[in-house]
Formats: structure tokens, sequence, C-alpha cells
């Protein structure tokens, strides 16, 4: 059985999530290359979930820190200076956390998405069958029926502005950038904090998207979203893609299957004193 060594599996993450000093991220260009190379990332690191991420790039292997004057904060101004500018995809998507995803992977997120092609009445169909909250159907209304509209007002064009509804709010907030069907596209100066996203619908900023994605079938998508995964990460245990994209074990098996075939990708247990199954890339191997 091939071995996988700790150490050189540590090297390639250290390339790819760009934790090596001479590959730090630096300019807002360096950013949307990062983005573009490694197909999504997190915005920050995410504790005990393997993705590499902008902040980190920037930062090296470090935790974000509490203070707020680190310099790989520039990542902040970043993130909200592109908003809106079709440079990435920018939403709480994987695990619902801030992702970054390349314009090249988005129509294969999309694809796994629970619309049809039809985002102006696709939601009806899951709210009918129990599978979107009211509140989120609330929202999602509120920007159809107004247009772009910044935190605060979307709370009030939904009824949901009472403290009470904070939670369900936040919530409805989630579920919609998860499923594609709102993003934030800018942010304007208003709350206490004079710091709140402007929220859109996504077929006024992607429609090409949503066409895109009818070219491909689901298990098209998984493959290539699994692959770009592990191009990412170089290797892990067999259920941490589970943990990432919640997909069903019968379509990640299916999806896997069709990598083993390209040769590319290998199950074993390949690591030393590890009896867990995990995935690897074979150039990882000896």
């Amino acid at each position: 059985m091939p071995k996988l060594s700790a150490e050189i599996l540590h090297q390639y993450r250290s390339k790819t999530f760009r934790w090596q000093p001479r590959l730090r991220l630096h300019f807002e260009r360096d950013a949307i290359h990062f983005v573009n190379e490694r197909g999504f990332i997190f915005f920050w690191p995410a504790r005990n979930i393997l993705l590499p991420s902008l902040w980190q790039a920037v930062a090296g292997e470090r935790l974000v820190p509490d203070n707020h004057d680190d310099p790989a904060h520039i990542t902040w101004q970043w993130k909200d200076h592109l908003l809106g500018r079709r440079k990435w995809y920018y939403a709480r998507v994987l695990r619902k956390r801030n992702t970054f995803i390349s314009l090249k992977c988005l129509p294969y997120f999309y694809a796994l998405s629970p619309n049809f092609g039809d985002p102006d009445n696709d939601y009806l169909i899951q709210y009918r069958q129990g599978l979107l909250p009211m509140e989120a159907k609330a929202v999602y209304e509120a920007l159809l029926r107004e247009g772009p509209l910044d935190t605060l007002s979307l709370r009030k064009a939904a009824m949901l502005s009472s403290s009470s509804n904070n939670s369900r709010f936040n919530h409805a907030l989630e579920i919609l950038q998860a499923d594609f069907r709102i993003l934030p596209i800018g942010t304007a100066e208003v709350g206490s904090w004079n710091y709140a996203f402007v929220y859109d619908v996504f077929q006024n900023h992607f429609p090409e998207v949503i066409s895109e994605a009818e070219k491909f079938k689901e298990i098209e998508a998984r493959e290539f979203l699994l692959r770009i995964y592990l191009l990412s990460i170089g290797a892990c245990r067999i259920n941490e893609p589970y943990r990432i994209f919640k997909w069903e074990e019968r379509e990640f098996n299916s999806a896997l299957n069709r990598l083993f075939g390209t040769d590319e990708i290998r199950k074993g247990k390949f690591m030393p004193n590890d009896e867990q199954e995990w995935l690897a890339l074979d150039l990882l191997l000896n």
C-alpha cells in the first residue's frame, strides 16, 4: 500500500494555501488570481474544516487575531471593494461561511442548488414543500419587489425589523445565500456601526450562470467540485468532503468513482498509524 507523508502533505498545502512567505498575497489583483487558481476558498480559516482562505494567503499559517490592526485585515478592504464587480462570487455558501467562488466554478455550484432555472418562481416550490422558512420567503420577495436593499431596509421590507426576529432574519439570509438566491453586492453606511451589506437577488447579477448551469448534470458538477477541492488540499480523510459539501453518501460516492477512473485520485489507508481511509492525489503518494 502506498504511503502518504505528513511532511509532504504539509509542503503541498503550504503552496496551495499560499502559506509560504514568497507566495503571499499583497495586492487586490493577487487575491483575484488566488480565487481563480483555487476555484473556491473561505474568507477566514475555519476551525476543523480544510480549505484555503484569503486571510491565511495574506497572513500565513495562523489564526485570525482579535486585534483589528493586524496587517492581514487588508482582506476586508479587498472584499468590500470588489462586491458587485463580478471579479468573483462572494456569499455565505459552504457550511454557510463566507466563501469566494471563481466565476468558472460558479455554474457548477449553481447546478447543485435547489433552483430549476426560474428564480422568480422556484422558491415557491421549495416553500410549498416545507423546505424554505417563511422568513426566507419574505426576505427574498422583498428583494424581488423592491430591488437592492441594505440590511436595515431589508429587515423593514420583510417585516422582520423587531429585535425578536434577529435570529430568524439572519438565518433567512444564510439560507438564501447558501441556495444561491441572494448575495451581497455592496455596503452602506447605515446602522449603529455605519456598515451594512446591500443585498440583491442572484439573477440580477449572474443571469448567464443560470443558463450555463443547465449544461451540467449533477454528477458532473459534483465530480468537478470534488476534484477542485482535492487539488487544493492534496489529501484528506474520506469523510472530510461530506463535512464541507453536505452531499449524501450516494452522491459523493458516485462523484468519487468517476474521479477514480482518471488515476488522479486514490483511496486507501495511506497515513501511518491511521486506520481511516484517505483520499489523496496520486502525485503525493510514495
